[in-house]
């Protein structure tokens, strides 16, 4: 009888947690997304209408199958309009709905924003309770690390004091020898290259990018053991493919948590990344003191209130963020911006010609490279129209307020880097043409509105990594042109593609001739 009664009240016990587990996704799947919805609605602010769990991630994928992105093989590209390509569903709800509306990634609300005034004040916000949104925490966070995207305020301002732009910037000065250093190991790859294939060489330039970058940024970071720095972002590269992959299914209640081959092979890199991190880690306590980034990250962790656990944390994720600010985004970057020279002879020579009177055939140093305009022009003109990273994305999680919209807590909000950009009422009707001319007098006076240019992101969050960034393309374009001349190949095909980046689907594919 004891033994039944115990049956009974565990059963009991059973259902009423099955009950409570029932009761808790329905508040989390239908009843929360359905108020958040509701609060901006009554506002006047409409969108697509999404489905149970899926949201919209369906449109979002008819839409990206239906269009068509891929160009002519070897046509150069005359007009740059990348948000119609990557992003036909936006086009689509913004003819329909507006410059403000809403729409559902899984049960996550997001609230899409062009409007340049609250843009502004958005990207602006000082306020710990506006932060990085807490779905990139759940499904991002195998590559730019848990600690780089918490919302927790004190973590992200002692991140921001460890890597401040002063003191980068002071490092960065500092590295214009082992930027030219690593872009000569490329150039004389690409002369042999040229020589071995009868004075021009048909070469895909994407990997060489990776390369000088991943060259530059493990010497940076791990000094005399940048070998190992260089395994570790050959790691995080094959991550960022892995988690490329789910890009599309963001905000899918427990789909990060199922063992899909996708998510195991993410697991297993990331693992692998965390135990090479903190293996340079324990080689570096135990070697000779070095001045390089990944010291600065140790000392500002050494010199926080975090455990054990915590402090291995804080560091493996600072130095994910250190490869995709400082490695990825340079490389895909400057493959941009040489497809562009490669695309427009007028100012590839107008580059060259600046280089050699400014260089006068030595290595740039950094008086050389602040006195390059054109070249300036040249790159700013390439980040406008391939920005690295599409969506300035941010999470309210407090009620708060942008221009006339309350936002309640819990919403995220996205803005569109690739259409701020190419605005042609901020930026005129050229705004997807090539036109460095544009900058000939600095950003301020490229457009109208010019907080709307943020290709390193704007305001308090801006990327840490600019800096090293602008020194290290300058660097890398002022001697690769003093050197080459540069066409398209015919085997180019021109088809930007979103991977957390926007890269070249297909690579960027030059003819590169010996001057």
């Amino acid at each position: 009888m004891e033994l039944q009664h115990g049956a009974k009240i565990f059963m009991s016990f059973a259902v009423l947690g099955f009950i409570g587990l029932l009761i808790r996704l329905y508040n989390a799947l239908v009843v929360k997304p359905k108020r958040l919805r509701s609060v901006l609605r009554n506002q006047g602010i409409t969108g697509p209408p999404p489905t149970l769990l899926l949201g919209n991630i369906r449109e979002i994928k008819k839409a990206r199958s239906t269009t068509t992105v891929n160009a002519p093989t070897g046509e150069n590209p005359v007009t740059h309009n990348c948000a119609t390509i990557i992003f036909p569903f936006f086009e689509q709800w913004r003819k329909q709905y507006g410059h403000v509306f809403l729409f559902s990634l899984g049960n996550t609300q997001i609230l899409f924003i062009d409007e340049p005034d609250i843009v502004k004040q958005i990207t602006t916000c000082t306020s710990l309770d506006l932060g990085k949104p807490s779905y990139q925490h759940k499904e991002r966070g195998p590559l730019l690390g848990q600690g780089v995207l918490t919302s927790n305020g004190a973590v992200w301002a002692h991140q921001r004091k460890i890597l401040a732009p002063e003191l980068y910037m002071e490092k960065v000065k500092g590295m214009t020898n082992l930027i030219t250093e690593s872009t000569i190991n490329l150039l004389n790859t690409w002369k042999g290259r040229v020589e071995t294939e009868g004075g021009t060489a048909d070469i895909k330039i994407d990997e060489y990018m990776r390369s000088f970058s991943g060259d530059v940024i493990s010497r940076a970071c791990f000094g005399s053991n940048y070998s190992k720095g260089e395994e570790i972002f050959v790691k995080l590269r094959a991550l960022q493919e892995a988690m490329s992959k789910k890009v599309l299914s963001t905000g899918v209640p427990g789909l990060r948590y199922l063992p899909t081959r996708s998510n195991r092979e993410a697991w297993g890199l990331e693992k692998e990344v965390r135990n090479l991190i903190l293996q340079v880690v324990k080689e570096r306590q135990r070697a000779s003191y070095e001045k390089d980034l990944l010291q600065m990250v140790l000392e500002g962790a050494q010199n926080s209130d975090l455990s054990q656990e915590a402090t291995d944390r804080f560091i493996v994720d600072n130095c994910k963020n250190i490869y995709l600010a400082g490695f990825e985004t340079t490389a895909v970057s400057a493959t941009w911006c040489l497809m562009l020279l490669a695309s427009n002879q007028e100012w590839q020579d107008r580059v060259r010609a600046e280089v050699l009177d400014i260089c006068g055939g030595a290595n740039p140093d950094a008086d050389m490279i602040r006195k390059m305009k054109q070249l300036t022009m040249v790159i700013h003109e390439s980040l406008r129209l391939y920005p690295p990273v599409a969506v300035i994305s941010r999470e309210a999680f407090k009620d708060m307020k942008f221009g006339d919209i309350n936002v309640p807590k819990g919403v995220n909000l996205w803005s569109l880097v690739l259409t701020l950009h190419t605005d042609p009422e901020n930026w005129g009707q050229d705004a997807y043409r090539f036109n460095p001319d544009r900058f000939a007098n600095g950003i301020t006076g490229a457009c109208k509105l010019p907080h709307l240019y943020m290709p390193f992101g704007v305001g308090p969050r801006v990327c840490l990594g600019q800096n090293l960034a602008m020194v290290e393309l300058k660097i890398l374009i002022a001697l690769i042109l003093s050197n080459f001349s540069l066409s398209l190949s015919p085997k180019y095909c021109h088809a930007p593609a979103l991977r957390l980046v926007i890269e070249p689907e297909h690579g960027v594919d030059l003819l590169v001739r010996k001057l």
